[in-house]
C-alpha cells in the first residue's frame, strides 16, 4: 500500500545539535501509527515537520507521492494534516465555540448559531465543555478537549495526536478511544504519540520507537509487549522500577502534623472539605476532573482565596493562616508544583539558569538590585546535575527542552525554594517513562528528608505506587482515606464516582 506520508532520512538540527537523524517514517491510509520514546527522542519533533511546523535540515517528504514541504501549518492544514499539540494552541481571550471555528468562519456569522453548532458539535464527541466559556477559564483536560475537537472539525486526512489523553479521566479516554476508532473507519490516519504505552499497545495498529533522534524500530503492534518497548526506549527495561507494588513494611510513619485544613470552601467548587498534611510522608491526593481536587490546594498555597465568610480554615503548625498572594505561602514554605507547565510553570523564552534563580526570587531571598551571574549558573549547574536536566547546551532556553525535561525545571523552581511543604499536581503528565522513574525518585527523596509532600494524580498505578496514604476527592470535597495495605484501584475509583 502507498503510504500517505513517507519521510526519507530526515534530519532536524537546532544549533548543530541533532533532534532528529536519518529517521525514516511512513504512515499508511487509515492507520493508527504510535509514535514512542523518551522525552527528547524526537517524536515531537518529527510530526512538526510533518505538520509545517519546523522545516527539516535535510531529507524529503512525500505526500501521497509528491515530494513536498509544507511552509507553516496552515498550509499543511489545507493540504490536509492537523496537529493537536502537546501545550494547548488555543486564544485564552476567546470562547470555545469561536476557538473551535477560527480560522474557518464565514464572512458573515451568527453568533448564537455558531454556539448552538459549537455545542452539538462538542456533544457529538462526548466532550463535556461549554462552548460559551472563555478558554482562560478552563482546567487543562477541558482546553485538550477543545483542542482535540478542533482538529476534528477540520475533516482532516491525517490528524496527528501529541499526548493527547495526558489529561483526561479514564472516562474521558474511553471516548477519545472511540473517537479515534470512528475516525479510522472513515479512512483518517492518525499519529499517536503518547508515554502511556498500554494506550499504544490497546489503539494502535503500528509503533514506531525512537531513541536519541534516531529510529529504534517499527513493527506491527502485535510483535510488542511492555517489556520490549521499554527496552526499545531507554536500552533497558525499567518494569521492576516503576509502579511496582508497594511493600507494606517500608510505608513512612506520619510525623508531626504541619498543616490542617478544616472545612474550606469556595464558591461551589470546594465544599466543606478537611484533611492533615503529615511531615515525612507522602499523602497521594485522587479525583476525577471536577472533582476540585486541583483548586483544594491553590487554595492552601494562596493562588485561590477561599470564601470570606465560613470559608473554614487552615493552620500551619497550629497557627491560622489565611495568605492572599502565593509569595506569602511561599515565605511560609508552601511550594505548589502546577500540572500547567507551559501557562503557570516557566518562562519559555528565558533559560534554564533564569528559571531557576526566579524560583529563589519568588522566595524573596534575593533582595539585591544587581544579580551575581555566577550565582546564577552555580545554582543552574547544581540542578541540572540533580534533577538531571538535559538540554543541547547550557544556554539552552527552556522552551528548546523536551517535556520530561521542562517538568524538572518547573519541579527545580519548586525545591530551590527550600519548602517545607511540596505540592505536586500532575508532576509525570507528559513525561516519558525514564523521566517518570527520576521524578518519582526526586519525590520519594524529598519525603525521606523529612518533607511534608502532597501528590496529586488522576493516574490510579502512580497514586498506589508513591502514596503514604491516599486521599480521595469527590465534588469538592475529600470523601475517603486509604492505606496503600487496604487499597486497590477499583476501591479508589468507587469512593471516587459514588
Amino acid at each position: 500500500m502507498e503510504p500517505i506520508i513517507r519521510l526519507e532520512n530526515v534530519t532536524k538540527t537546532y544549533r548543530g545539535v541533532p533532534a532528529v537523524k536519518n529517521v525514516s517514517f511512513e504512515l499508511r491510509k487509515g492507520e493508527i501509527h504510535a509514535l514512542l520514546g523518551e522525552n527528547g527522542a524526537g517524536k515531537s519533533t518529527l510530526t512538526k515537520i510533518i505538520a509545517g511546523v519546523v522545516d527539516a535540515t535535510s531529507g524529503k517528504m512525500f505526500h501521497k507521492g509528491v515530494e513536498i514541504a509544507y511552509a507553516s501549518p496552515h498550509a499543511a492544514l489545507e493540504a490536509g494534516i492537523a496537529m493537536v499539540f502537546q501545550e494547548t494552541s488555543l486564544v485564552p481571550s476567546m470562547t470555545v465555540a469561536q476557538n473551535l471555528y477560527l480560522g474557518t468562519e464565514s464572512f458573515l456569522n451568527r453568533l448564537r448559531g455558531t454556539y448552538i453548532s459549537a455545542q452539538q458539535f462538542l456533544q457529538s464527541l462526548n466532550f463535556p465543555v461549554d462552548p460559551n466559556a472563555m478558554v482562560a477559564t478552563l482546567g487543562a483536560a477541558k482546553r485538550q478537549m477543545v483542542e482535540i475537537a478542533r482538529a476534528v472539525h477540520h475533516n482532516a486526512e491525517i490528524i496527528i495526536f501529541d499526548e493527547p489523553t495526558a489529561t483526561l479521566t479514564p472516562e474521558e479516554k474511553r471516548h477519545f478511544f472511540a473517537l479515534i476508532r470512528r475516525l479510522k473507519a472513515r479512512g483518517v490516519s492518525i499519529v499517536f504519540i503518547s508515554h502511556a504505552l498500554e494506550e499504544a499497545l490497546l489503539i494502535a495498529d503500528r509503533i514506531t520507537i525512537l531513541r536519541d533522534g534516531e529510529l529504534v524500530i517499527t513493527d506491527d503492534t502485535s510483535a510488542f509487549d511492555r517489556d520490549r518497548i521499554v527496552a526499545a526506549m531507554v536500552g533497558r527495561t525499567l518494569s521492576g522500577q516503576i509502579y511496582r507494588q508497594r511493600d507494606e513494611t517500608k510505608l513512612r510513619k506520619a510525623g508531626k502534623k504541619v498543616l490542617s485544613v478544616q472545612d474550606i470552601s469556595m464558591s461551589n467548587v470546594v465544599r466543606n472539605t478537611s484533611f492533615s498534611i503529615f511531615e515525612g510522608q507522602i499523602t497521594g491526593v485522587f479525583g476525577l476532573i471536577g472533582s476540585g481536587r486541583t483548586e483544594t490546594f491553590k487554595i492552601v498555597s494562596g493562588i485561590y482565596k477561599r470564601d470570606f465568610l465560613r470559608g473554614g480554615t487552615i493552620e500551619l503548625d497550629d497557627k491560622p493562616v489565611r495568605y492572599l498572594v502565593p509569595s506569602e505561602a511561599v515565605a511560609d514554605g508552601i511550594v505548589y508544583v502546577t500540572e500547567d507547565r507551559k501557562s503557570e510553570g516557566i518562562f519559555e523564552t528565558m533559560g534554564i539558569a533564569e528559571n531557576l534563580f526566579g524560583g529563589v526570587l519568588a522566595a524573596g531571598r534575593e533582595k539585591a538590585w544587581v544579580i551575581n551571574a555566577q550565582e546564577v549558573r552555580a545554582l543552574s549547574a547544581k540542578w541540572t546535575k540533580t534533577l538531571n536536566i538535559k538540554a543541547i547546551n547550557d544556554n539552552a532556553r527552556v522552551v528548546e527542552l523536551s517535556g520530561g525535561n521542562q517538568q524538572k525545571v518547573v519541579i527545580g523552581k519548586g525545591l530551590v525554594q527550600k519548602p517545607r511543604i511540596v505540592i505536586f499536581d500532575e508532576p509525570t503528565r507528559g513525561v516519558d517513562v525514564g523521566a517518570i522513574a527520576e521524578i518519582h525518585q526526586i519525590i520519594n527523596g524529598l519525603a525521606d528528608e523529612g518533607l511534608a509532600v502532597v501528590v496529586i494524580s488522576s493516574y490510579l498505578p502512580e497514586i498506589m505506587n508513591l502514596s503514604d496514604r491516599i486521599l480521595v476527592c469527590r465534588q469538592g470535597r475529600i470523601v475517603e482515606e486509604f492505606s496503600p495495605a487496604e487499597a486497590t484501584e477499583e476501591k479508589i475509583m468507587y469512593a471516587a464516582v459514588h
